[in-house]
This record gives structure tokens, sequence and C-alpha cells, in this order.
């Protein structure tokens, strides 16, 4: 499958954005506090700007509730049990942003599309450029890729770029060996007795 530059950075904004939520939007961290990755407008901005997304205004606390929302809506994507689900999900998304199709080639990239409509809000904006990323998956036959972490206590989005759909955990390095430490040490308590 094809990912284009454009395609990428919207994957990965989409994906860091529903990692954003307060562990699956009602469930405690270990803290026992909710983790809110979005908890004002200047963390809204943080965002912005640490994926360069581009063509957006003065950001409000409309534009954090509006994010808030599709961001739960992504959520409910990446949980889909079928194509059909995470479709209809992608094209409510698309269809409320009021999605225009435009090239352009700005800030040194190379023509590209974007999805959004000039002066979208920022939501719609998200909705539109990451709704169509997620969609080209659902398209492929690929939506088995849209994935959680499998480790029980991580459950963080991510999408699958792995040749062979093998990969299981939002992080190797983390999530994986913690995960494969604890397998191995209870292989080798068992076998100690």
């Amino acid at each position: 499958m094809l990912i284009t530059h454009d395609t990428r950075c919207a994957l990965d904004a989409v994906v860091d954005l529903v990692n954003t939520a307060p562990d699956d939007e009602n469930a405690e961290s270990a803290a026992g506090t909710e983790t809110e990755g979005l908890p004002d407008v200047a963390a809204l901005g943080e965002f912005v700007r640490s994926h360069d997304i581009s063509d957006v205004g003065v950001l409000s606390e409309r534009d954090l509730a509006g994010v808030r929302h599709i961001r739960g809506r992504f959520h409910e994507v990446f949980a889909a049990p079928e194509p059909q689900a995470a479709a209809a999900v992608i094209n409510e998304l698309i269809a409320a942003a009021g999605t225009t199709p435009r090239l352009t080639d700005h800030d040194g990239y190379d023509w590209h599309v974007h999805y959004f409509a000039p002066g979208a809000s920022i939501a719609d904006h998200l909705a539109a450029d990451c709704g169509m990323a997620l969609a080209f998956f659902v398209v492929a036959g690929e939506q088995e890729r849209l994935r959680r972490c499998e480790a029980p206590d991580c459950r963080r989005a991510f999408v699958d770029l792995s040749r062979n759909r093998s990969r299981r955990y939002c992080d190797s390095r983390t999530c994986g060996n913690r995960l494969h430490v604890a397998a191995y040490r209870a292989r080798r308590k068992e076998a100690a007795g």
C-alpha cells in the first residue's frame, strides 16, 4: 500500500490524537487520576504545532471541544470490529467536515491533496484529512491495520505498517519488551518450581 507523505502525517496525527484521550475516555490511570492529553487550548496549540498542521487560525475553547468530539469518533474507527462499521464513522466524519479536496504544494512539499475546506475549523480540518487517511486503509482492505496495543495495561492506538501485518504493540521497546520480559520471568519461575 502506497502511503504518501501527507497521508503519513495525517495517520500520525490521528493516532496521536486518539492517544490523547484520558485512558480510553473513561478509565483511570495507574495514578488514580484521568490523564487528558488535551486539557486546554494551549495543549491543542502544541498538538497543532507538533504535527505541523497548516492553515489553522486562532484556537478557542470551541475548537478544543470540537477536536475532543472527533477524537471520540476516531476512537470508534480504531475499535470498529469490521470495515463496515469503520466506514460508517469515517463517512460521517468527512461529510460533516464539508470535505473539499484541493491540490497544494505548500512549505516545500510536493503536490498533495488537502481535504479540508479553506478556513475550516481545526476539528473539521482533522476530520477531513485524518478521515481520508483512514479511509484509504478501509478501501485497500487493510482496516485491520488500525489497531490497539495488545498490552493489557496500554491499549494505545497505532497503525500497523509492518510488511506482514504482525505488529502487536504500540512500541516494541516499551510494551513489547515489558511483556516479553514478564513472560520470560514467568517461564523461569515455573521451571524453577
